[in-house]
């Protein structure tokens, strides 16, 4: 009866190569989903810093007090950097565009002087902008108006959140059916060694000695599906990043580092989680249970 359940080496082998193969397509999952989610993150901060605002002046506000200003600006946390277009070279643009020097026949220059200011992505938000607003214009009385396209701002901050959500969505919904497969994969590569972990108990082994062996054994595949998933994940970056057109501006070791780190101490605690209920399960099953599973 004992060899009817007797799994031979060869057989053991094959689960083995079947369950790390399938660990790590699951790993490779969970990586791909991580990966995806911190770079929608970074080309968000990315997206955000393209942002500006215009602040146009007071017509009789001198050269130093805009120097001055400018410098107050640049010195805000905030601010990523700012521009300043002079009158007269916001007269010539315009002059470039029409073909035409609008001085010419009104007699003056209509163009006011702007301060152009990019934002830090951490301020990229309507709040904030209001928030900015009436911190400027208390700082400064010439201050004519701010112009900033407040749809935008909301539409990218939507678009980020909804997007935000569906990769937190998904990234659940596949770690749990992740840690499902995995579970179920080792437990039936446990089921071939239940009689084992039944005789281990009959010649008074404790739990804790019963299942050190196969969570340290299971550890070690875990560690080598971690590092063949990490593998398949770099190919897969460095393809895209080859390929897709400033994505490697955008790639940050700090995220390849969280990314593959995480993998690998998913595939550990994912393994000694797994071996530690499906072991478990057998130390509490009596023989007859064992012969009926």
């Amino acid at each position: 009866m004992k060899q009817r359940h007797k799994l031979s080496p060869v057989g053991y082998i094959n689960s083995k190569v079947t369950t790390t193969i399938s660990i790590t397509l699951v790993l490779f999952l969970l990586g791909l989903i991580l990966f995806l989610s911190l770079f929608a993150n970074r080309l968000s901060e990315h997206i955000k810093e393209t942002f500006s605002f215009d602040i146009v002046l007071q017509n009789n506000m001198s050269k130093e007090n805009i120097t001055e200003f400018r410098n107050y600006l640049n010195a805000q946390t905030f601010t990523k950097s700012t521009q300043y277009i002079s009158k007269e070279q916001a007269i010539k643009e315009l002059e470039t565009d029409l073909g035409q020097n609008p001085e010419s026949f009104l007699g003056f220059n209509p163009l006011p002087d702007i301060i152009v200011v990019h934002l830090n992505s951490q301020y990229a938000h309507v709040d904030s902008l209001i928030v900015i607003e009436s911190q400027l214009k208390d700082h400064l009385s010439d201050i004519k108006e701010m112009e900033y396209r407040k749809e935008v701002v909301q539409s990218i901050e939507e678009n980020i959140t909804h997007i935000g959500f569906i990769l937190l969505f998904i990234a659940a919904i596949l770690f749990l059916i992740s840690f499902a497969l995995i579970n179920n994969t080792i437990r039936l590569m446990m089921y071939a060694k239940r009689f084992t972990i039944h005789t281990m108990q009959l010649v008074g082994a404790k739990k804790g000695f019963i299942i050190q062996p196969f969570i340290l054994s299971n550890i070690m595949m875990g560690i080598v599906a971690a590092i063949l998933a990490d593998g398949l994940l770099y190919w897969l970056i460095t393809y895209l990043s080859d390929n897709v057109p400033n994505m490697s501006s955008l790639l940050e070791i700090e995220y390849l580092a969280i990314v593959f780190g995480t993998v690998l101490a998913l595939g550990v605690l994912l393994s000694i989680a797994a071996t530690y209920f499906a072991v478990n399960k057998y130390i509490h099953s009596d023989i007859d249970e064992l012969y009926k599973m």
